[in-house]
């Protein structure tokens, strides 16, 4: 009996990726540079799988099953990281529908079973230089395609003079910082020779952006000096201010 193959699903569609790089050519929306270097990490406190707190840093966040009655603990998902992008592009609410942050240093198992250390770690969480905006529908690529991944943190480098420091990131870090420029990388985005040319959806650096990024910083200083979070994880938080040398 003649057997019904089918290839591996990155392979079918390996010959359209200059067409989805078009489109995400096109359509992604960028963190301008100078919002970044003002503000790198927008919520040092926390990243993905960080339980959940009240305001008062006191009563743990939990979830109640219907059907079972369960009760568990209510993790971060990517809400921090999804309303710190936002705010640095300086999307008003109500946020536009179908459109998802992408986090360009995540995690490289095409499996999808491994816990991603680098987005499990607060210093690139919500890091703003670590997350592009896209249209749902172009977020699978991204996820999936090695290609795409290492041009978006291509432009990433050019564009804000940084590449993920995660040990999870070490050798293709190094490939970027050493120069490396990918097939099919996207002539309008910033390289080498251009750093100051910004790929089309840049959201400029507005008032209301300056606000946030202010007001975001004043946030972060008066959690660090209320001693009275008793779950608020302090040093922690200092260690990625420094890290980032971000003075508060």
């Amino acid at each position: 009996m003649d057997q019904y193959v089918i290839q591996d699903g990155n392979e079918e569609i390996r010959e359209e990726i200059p067409l989805v790089m078009k489109m995400i050519e096109r359509s992604a929306r960028w963190v301008h540079p100078e919002t970044f270097r003002r503000l790198p990490v927008w919520c040092p406190w926390t990243a993905r799988g960080r339980q959940l707190y009240d305001s008062s840093w006191t009563r743990k966040y939990t979830n109640t099953k219907r059907s079972t009655k369960e009760t568990t603990n209510k993790m971060e998902g990517n809400i921090a990281a999804s309303e710190a992008l936002r705010r640095a592009l300086g999307v008003r609410s109500p946020k536009p529908k179908n459109w998802t942050v992408c986090h360009i240093w995540g995690y490289d198992d095409g499996a999808f079973a491994a816990q991603g250390r680098i987005v499990r770690d607060p210093r690139y969480f919500s890091c703003v230089g670590n997350m592009v905006w896209l249209p749902t529908p172009l977020k699978g690529f991204t996820d999936a395609l090695p290609e795409i991944k290492t041009m978006l943190r291509t432009c990433a480098f050019h564009l804000y003079g940084w590449a993920c420091e995660h040990d999870d990131a070490r050798d293709e870090a190094s490939r970027i910082r050493g120069g490396l420029m990918p097939a099919g990388y996207p002539a309008s985005w910033p390289t080498a020779d251009q750093p100051d040319r910004h790929p089309r959806g840049t959201a400029p650096l507005t008032t209301y952006v300056e606000s946030a990024i202010q007001k975001q910083r004043e946030k972060i200083r008066l959690l660090l000096a209320d001693t009275d979070l008793i779950h608020f994880p302090r040093e922690e938080v200092k260690s990625v201010l420094e890290f980032w040398r971000i003075a508060i």
